[in-house]
């Protein structure tokens, strides 16, 4: 069981989202949470407080009446419940429950206890409210799509629970769940503020480190199947420069390789007697796709690594606005819920896997090409040549996928559009960021599936199963499980969408 105190770290956040730990509040949060929601409710009586008692964005010139405060927070949140498109899924949406519970537990926001409470429930019981893609800007946080969020903890609206759709209000019934208690700005705290996109951005995170690290073994396995030599994964050659990334990609290579029968020595091969040919039989050196890996995933590994402190920092932030300073006594008033720093991240982190992608890409190509691989048959075709096909279908839909993460990896960051009557005048648009990383990501499994399977056939074409790595062997035991040998046609989609889930789910 995590316990929410003072420091959230990335790996105990993960833990709740993807191994399903429980969520405990510490006492020392609610009693910060409960100082920082008496403090506002006493400054705020003689005050002008944004969000308090005054309307919002650029109607907060207009003062609110005293009577009329609670009713403002639930007119800000159903009028801002206005999201379209495909519902969220469930682990991007318990992710951002999980980090605006966080935000808010530093004791920075003024809300009422139980909105502390009821979310941690929410985690706890995997109730799931209904978000959709669409309609944050991400500049007065996720505005819309936190909206969403509030909407089930007022008890309205709808939430997945137990694979349904359901009124929210139904499944409070069931689970014997009441509502927060809105007293001053509780709706405003749950909206302002960037955990929708960084609950997206965390586990775009975490599949990203899987995909670095599937694409790291399948360019070993490759190696191996050309008997490639080990000089371009040696320390020598990669200490030489000086990338942490780079370095720490050659180390994990040579790791998976170091029982490899297939990988050669260099001095073993080209360096040793006198050899007087003149159009060598062999390949001096690979192709880039093979020899390049550690230089190529190097900044992958690195983005990744800093998209993850990044992340870290902003669970552990305080996002909303106004900021509430119990110890000096004070309101802030400012834009902590400008999602740039995530929408930045976010643009980073697409770019680099769908480079990976690309790699993936042209490693396959390599292997379906036998004019440059020269040890393989066309299309890795185990049957017979013209009348069977091998992996050329399958082909069309990894270069397609490929040419469509190339396109989505342009960038949101810098795709500003004013809105809100120009109060909003420069936004950083990090949900749909976020969102269309994940989907970046999701294609990127299923090219890499295809070129896994690719690799195990051509394993088998070559006889190669008892001399590859044992961390290569494993891998390709695997996947015989879920697709055999095959030398005849046979309908791919259902073997390559199994392998995707073998490559997501592992």
């Amino acid at each position: 069981m995590n316990v929410i105190n003072e420091f959230l770290s990335l790996e105990e956040f993960k833990s709740v989202i993807f191994k399903k730990n429980a969520v405990n509040v510490s006492d020392a949060v609610l009693k910060r949470v409960i100082e920082s929601f008496d403090f506002l409710k006493q400054f705020s009586e003689n005050k002008i407080i944004y969000g308090v008692n005054t309307g919002f964005g650029p109607m907060a010139q207009y003062r609110i009446k005293d009577e009329d405060r609670i009713q403002l927070q639930y007119n800000l949140i159903r009028s801002h419940s206005s999201g379209t498109g495909k519902p969220l899924n469930e682990t991007f949406v318990k992710s951002a429950i999980l980090a605006r519970l966080n935000t808010l537990s530093l004791g920075n926001s003024g809300v009422h206890p139980s909105v502390i409470h009821l979310m941690k429930e929410f985690i706890n019981r995997d109730i799931t409210p209904l978000i959709f893609e669409h309609g944050g800007v991400g500049a007065s946080g996720d505005l819309v799509q936190l909206a969403h969020l509030a909407l089930t903890l007022i008890g309205e609206g709808e939430v997945f629970y137990k694979g349904e759709r359901r009124a929210t209000k139904e499944v409070f019934e069931i689970e014997k769940l009441q509502p927060i208690q809105v007293e001053i700005r509780e709706g405003l705290a749950l909206m302002n503020g960037t955990s929708v996109m960084t609950g997206i951005g965390i586990v775009n995170h975490y599949n990203a480190e899987k995909l670095l690290d599937w694409s790291l073994q399948f360019s070993c396995a490759i190696n191996e199947i050309v008997k490639a030599y080990d000089d371009h994964l040696s320390s020598e050659l990669n200490n030489t420069k000086l990338h942490k990334g780079q370095q720490d990609v050659a180390e994990r290579m040579r790791n998976h390789l170091a029982d490899s029968k297939l990988i050669r020595k260099r001095a073993e091969h080209l360096y040793t007697g006198e050899n007087k040919e003149t159009v060598f039989t062999e390949k001096v050196q690979e192709y880039y796709s093979l020899r390049c890996v550690p230089q190529i995933l190097g900044p992958v590994l690195d983005t990744i690594n800093n998209v993850g402190e990044i992340l870290e920092n902003e669970i552990n932030s305080a996002n909303d606005n106004p900021i509430i300073d119990v110890k000096n006594k004070h309101v802030y008033h400012g834009g902590n819920f400008h999602g740039d720093y995530i929408s930045l991240e976010m643009d980073k982190l697409k770019l680099v896997i769908t480079k990976l992608t690309m790699l993936a890409e042209r490693q396959l190509n390599y292997l379906l090409n036998s004019k440059i691989n020269e040890i393989l048959p066309p299309f890795v075709n185990l049957g017979t040549l013209g009348f069977n096909f091998g992996m050329q279908g399958v082909q069309f839909t990894a270069t397609s996928t490929t040419a469509e993460n190339q396109m989505l990896s342009n960038s949101m960051y810098v795709h500003s559009i004013p809105n809100n009557n120009d109060n909003q005048d420069i936004v950083s648009m990090g949900t749909n960021a976020a969102v269309i990383t994940g989907k970046v990501i999701e294609n990127a499994f299923e090219v890499l599936a295809i070129e896994l399977i690719t690799i195990v056939q051509a394993i088998d074409y070559l006889g190669y199963k008892n001399e590859i790595s044992s961390a290569t062997k494993k891998i390709y035991d695997d996947i015989r499980v879920i697709i055999p040998e095959f030398k005849e046609d046979q309908v791919m989609y259902p073997f390559v969408q199994k392998v995707k889930d073998y490559l997501i789910n592992n």
